[in-house]
């Protein structure tokens, strides 16, 4: 916290001193929502829901972010370690099936804490790493043995949208770094009884209007370099948030041809670990609110 360089950016942020880098995280932790959720992939969720704990800030600030209150807005409750620890225990007393870290980056440190805390207290659910693919290896190796499941995302190949969607040059290079030392960590995927994962990757997808051909080659990428070891979730659920002068080609919905594309292209190149997201894509209604639950 004294020099944060926790994730790629390397801000170098006194962050105990009140300063903040790119991510605008304090040194507190900040949560804006701890609660059950029923909308990630199948074996993440289930029927019990997924424990989610929402932390607020972010490292890549994308522009079309459904999350922009809590990830730029800095919405949230703060916290202690202590606290965090208990919330792990209260969302695994719910009947959660799993502890799921939403954008935790910045707060690894605190998340490692906490769960020492919690384990000593009882907690036995896989922890998910649940963030946006741009980390850095060395605080990835921190979480060693703390977590369970990998949940990120590989947003961008080219260079050109992730410098003008999430002023990130170099995303695809560090994405490629951090996706192999998860997959090094993780290694293939186990489930339990109820097809709930307990261990394994996965590697989300977004579609964004106008970029297919990305879309594609990400996909082309993940599976001639992992195979089965991973799974690929191809999703559709890209919705504009507000109509945007600056950025007027995100100003849509990904199409029904334009999703069925992509997903014939994966499996006509083999991928058989993954999952698809079938009718409308997701309108607001389905992002939770951020009002302070379970925190």
């Amino acid at each position: 916290m004294k020099n944060c360089v926790l994730c790629p950016r390397e801000c170098h942020a006194d962050r105990l001193s009140g300063k903040s880098g790119y991510c605008k995280a304090p040194a507190e932790l900040l949560v804006a929502r701890a609660a059950l959720h029923f909308w990630e992939e199948p074996c993440i969720s289930g029927k019990e829901g997924s424990g989610t704990v929402f932390f607020s800030g972010c490292a890549l600030g994308c522009v079309y972010c459904q999350n922009r209150s809590i990830s730029k807005g800095l919405e949230g409750k703060a916290i202690t370690i202590e606290r965090l620890a208990e919330i792990f225990l209260e969302l695994q007393a719910k009947g959660a099936n799993n502890i799921n870290l939403v954008t935790p980056s910045h707060y690894v440190p605190h998340i490692i804490e906490a769960l020492n805390i919690s384990r000593r207290n009882g907690l036995t659910l896989p922890i998910v790493y649940n963030c946006g693919g741009y980390e850095k290896t060395e605080t990835l190796k921190m979480l060693e043995g703390y977590v369970d499941i990998y949940l990120p995302d590989l947003k961008y190949i080219s260079d050109e949208p992730a410098i003008k969607y999430s002023n990130c040059k170099g995303y695809f290079t560090a994405a490629k770094a951090a996706i192999e030392e998860m997959v090094r960590q993780a290694g293939t995927a186990v489930f339990d009884e109820r097809g709930i994962m307990r261990k394994g990757v996965i590697v989300r997808h977004l579609t964004l209007p106008g970029y297919l051909e990305d879309s594609k080659r990400i996909v082309k990428y993940l599976y001639e370099s992992y195979r089965n070891k991973i799974f690929i979730s191809i999703m559709n659920q890209y919705t504009p948030m507000t109509k945007s002068t600056e950025y007027p080609e995100l100003n849509r919905k990904i199409s029904y041809e334009e999703y069925e594309e992509l997903v014939n292209f994966a499996i006509e190149i083999g991928v058989e670990n993954g999952f698809i997201q079938e009718g409308e894509p997701a309108s607001e209604s389905f992002i939770p609110e951020f009002n302070g639950e379970g925190v």
